[in-house]
């Protein structure tokens, strides 16, 4: 007996307009405006989207909406495009821009004031303002809302011909000014703005508005569900008059989910922004933040960001998802397919001191010990090692079973050692632990069959490789909340801890940016692709060993 499949409530309302024969094939969409860089919530979408088309055989079509060149760079447009691909989205290698319409939609709006659908309007954006009512009182119509078809006709020309001053007149849609629904209030549909375009130049001299903009180029493309937040879902009533209105034959059908909410992170891209140029942050890439840019740098994986959205889900209604279940995902995906490798953070010196001084053995190690696949490598072994500074107390804490005066303890790989002294240095910092070892220990066993509770990893000291290695943590003080009452955001003063003087093991060196470990006992690393160099590596941490969540 098959299992029963759950569909969501878009994927319920597909199956049903197939079902009905409304549409031959599904066309869905994901449409960012150029205007800053993608975040955790952009893919959500994305991945909705492109899932949609592909489990129901359809296409997927990636837009950029960009309509409002006040805001929008080429930088955007790159890092969206790469964010996209990355998530593995596929589109095609066809990449859909709304003002490469803007000839139709040009078209479509003087079919509007042909109809007497649309009206040039002379009001200030202050009166504009005035008339348009409140929530509680309906508008008033435009002094110019009576203007003639071939009136407007000509006015709406002279505005494209750069006859008019920029916000002196705006192209409005005659619908109703005492409707419930403020969006219907007679919309601007088109405005002047003499601005520099960044795939058209300076071609043109007004632009449509995202809410008249939008719907249209759905219609062009043949899209058949318009999947938005909901956000939008004031804004339909509009978008359904704009496709109605224009008299597409199939227009789209607009749909809407819930936002995916993170809890204490920072999404905003206003908010982005000004820890961007504050130089709060390093860029958009900032590992700290949630843009798919960040995510990426920090280490985390397109499968994991994808496992994260099935487990999210796709709802009608808001609510807010722990941060704990991101890094559950990516611990998840990282724990079969990583190496784990050594790596001593705050390092001291262990010297054997009756190991001899030249020997240097290699200990055949697991690359990944719950996957045999992963086969092993030769790690080097010899006199002197570093291990972590904490990994060694003079005074012994309770229930504390790593190295202390007189304690044996287990070199994971290597051998059995025992405490016999320590040096320290005129601050009584230590400096050096001395130990002795087992030769019959090899490979952490002891031949007699005596136990030890304490186990700790360490590197060789004259093959280690050096390297700076980022602590990252949320940069909002969870405590406080992300937004203080100003609107700036309540910073983690310990977000970035950076460790200057670590050893990595030598196979590390082979490693290229952008490749990713478990540092045993540490957490999950990677390789830094902005600040590695060929003599500097960098690591930054992309989560702790530790999980807070718990799947269901």
């Amino acid at each position: 007996m098959e299992e029963a499949i759950s569909k969501n409530f878009i994927e319920q309302i597909i199956e049903e307009d197939l079902k009905e024969g409304k549409y031959e094939k599904i066309v869905t969409r994901f449409p960012p405006e150029p205007n800053g860089y993608l975040h955790i919530g952009h893919a959500k979408s994305i991945l909705l989207n492109y899932g949609l088309a592909k489990e129901y055989g359809g296409d997927f079509h990636f837009r950029f909406d960009d309509t409002n060149p006040t805001k929008e760079k080429t930088e955007y447009v790159d890092s969206i495009k790469e964010d996209v691909e990355w998530l593995g989205a596929d589109y095609d290698q066809t990449i859909y821009f709304a003002s490469n319409y803007f000839d139709r939609m040009y078209e479509c709006a003087e079919f509007l004031i042909k109809k007497g659908k649309a009206y040039v309007c002379d009001l200030t954006p202050e009166e504009i303002r005035e008339y348009r009512g409140t929530l509680t009182e309906p508008g008033k119509n435009s002094p110019y809302r009576d203007r003639t078809p071939e009136e407007n006709l000509a006015l709406f020309r002279a505005m494209k011909n750069g006859e008019f001053e920029d916000g002196s007149k705006v192209l409005r849609a005659k619908i109703d000014m005492t409707s419930g629904n403020m969006n219907m209030r007679d919309p601007i549909l088109y405005r002047i703005a003499r601005m520099e375009h960044h795939n058209t130049g300076d071609d043109w001299c007004i632009y449509p508005m995202y809410d008249f903009a939008h719907p249209l180029e759905d219609a062009f493309e043949g899209v058949t569900h318009s999947i938005c937040t909901l956000e939008f879902e004031d804004h339909r009533p509009l978008y359904d008059w704009v496709v109605k209105e224009c008299e597409f034959v199939h227009p789209p059908k607009q749909i809407e989910f819930a936002k995916l909410y993170l809890t204490n992170v920072v999404t905003g891209k206003r908010y982005i922004k000004k820890l961007v140029d504050d130089g709060i942050v390093d860029g958009w890439d900032d590992p700290r933040l949630v843009t798919l840019s960040a995510l990426r740098r920090r280490g985390y994986t397109p499968e994991s960001i994808r496992r994260f959205m099935e487990l999210v889900g796709v709802a009608k209604s808001h609510s807010s998802v722990d941060y704990a279940m991101l890094e559950y995902c990516i611990r998840d995906d990282l724990k079969l397919k990583k190496p784990r490798v050594s790596a001593v953070l705050d390092p001291i010196k262990l010297v054997i001191t009756n190991y001899p001084e030249d020997k240097v053995e290699y200990m055949e190690v697991k690359n990944n010990q719950e996957n045999e696949e992963m086969g092993t490598r030769k790690v080097p072994f010899c006199r002197e090692l570093y291990i972590e500074r904490d990994d060694f107390k003079i005074e012994r804490p309770k229930k504390y079973f790593r190295l202390y005066p007189g304690n044996e303890v287990r070199l994971m790989n290597g051998y059995f050692v025992t405490c016999t002294d320590y040096v320290t240095d005129e601050d009584g910092n230590v400096t050096e632990v001395l130990c002795t070892y087992d030769p019959e220990s090899r490979g952490g066993n002891s031949p007699d069959g005596r136990k030890v509770k304490g186990t700790i990893h360490w590197v060789a000291a004259p093959f280690a490789k050096k390297a700076e290695v980022r602590l990252y943590e949320n940069i909002v003080d969870e405590e406080k909340g992300v937004y203080n009452e100003d609107g700036s955001v309540n910073l983690n003063p310990d977000s970035l801890i950076i460790l200057k003087d670590c050893y990595v093991e030598p196979s590390l060196e082979e490693a290229a940016p952008g490749d990713s470990f478990q540092f045993v006992r540490q957490g999950y690393f990677c390789l830094d692709t902005k600040d590695t160099t060929k003599d500097h590596m960098v690591f930054n941490r992309i989560v702790s060993m530790k999980s807070s969540y718990q799947p269901k």
